[in-house]
């Protein structure tokens, strides 16, 4: 990362008002991109975000759409083209979390999650993709979680959420290589955000004795981008919990 200039480049974080999100935007930002910090409700803390990057004389722009929808996706996209140039990295970061047993878990609740976990990043790839092509030359990270590959605590439809994030990552990475587009993953567990808030004692489980930090996942993106040479891979940040 030392040294990495992405002055040349556009980015667009989805879910990128808070947590992992935002702490990815602030460090694209730091790295010289123009960032889109994209959000679906949380309009002053995207503009709080965006106003992080302008004080250091970065270029940001605040974009809300809701990353699910097809038809949003193309408006969003089309704007940050007009406003900041053509998108070459995109982090797929948008995501939900329902805390579900076995026994509660509706169908609305798999559908919700696999629509904005899993289509999310489906659509925002697609989407990106022609002007990528162009330039012959693109970045597509994916904010997974080791729940892809591990039980987790929030459901099996989280689980199958994120092992789909995966799949979708080996499927585009394997047909994009040649064209100069790499996709990887990134899978924290334990991260200190809002979505694990009042979850601290799950630390206990962590070797190194603490939750992950935001801006620890950012700094993997960021290595992620820089690394011409991997393709269809996955990080795993987990305080050394699991080795896979």
């Amino acid at each position: 990362m030392a040294g990495q200039d992405l002055s040349a480049h556009v980015a667009l974080v989805t879910g990128a008002s808070r947590g992992i999100g935002a702490a990815v935007a602030l460090m694209l930002a730091e790295l010289g991109a123009a960032v889109s910090v994209n959000y679906r409700a949380r309009a002053d803390d995207a503009d709080a975000v965006v106003a992080r990057i302008k004080a250091k004389g970065g270029r940001a722009i605040a974009v809300a759409a809701d990353v699910s929808q097809s038809a949003a996706v193309a408006g969003m996209v089309e704007r940050i083209a007009r406003e900041l140039g053509p998108i070459d990295i995109l982090v797929n970061n948008a995501g939900i979390a329902i805390v579900r047993g076995v026994d509660e878990l509706s169908e609305s609740d798999f559908d919700r999650t696999l629509l904005v976990n899993l289509k999310s990043a489906f659509l925002c790839t697609q989407a990106v993709l022609p002007g990528m092509r162009v330039r012959k030359w693109g970045r597509i990270v994916n904010i997974t979680s080791g729940a892809a590959r591990g039980a987790g605590a929030i459901g099996q439809h989280y689980n199958a959420s994120k092992a789909g994030m995966e799949g979708l990552t080996r499927g585009y990475a394997a047909r994009l290589v040649k064209e100069g587009i790499t996709v990887n993953n990134v899978a924290p567990s334990l991260i200190e955000t809002d979505m694990m808030k009042g979850r601290t004692d799950l630390a206990r489980n962590i070797p190194l004795g603490r939750m992950g930090q935001p801006e620890e996942v950012a700094q993997a993106v960021a290595m992620v981008l820089g690394n011409e040479y991997m393709t269809g891979q996955t990080i795993i940040l987990n305080g050394g919990m699991a080795f896979i």
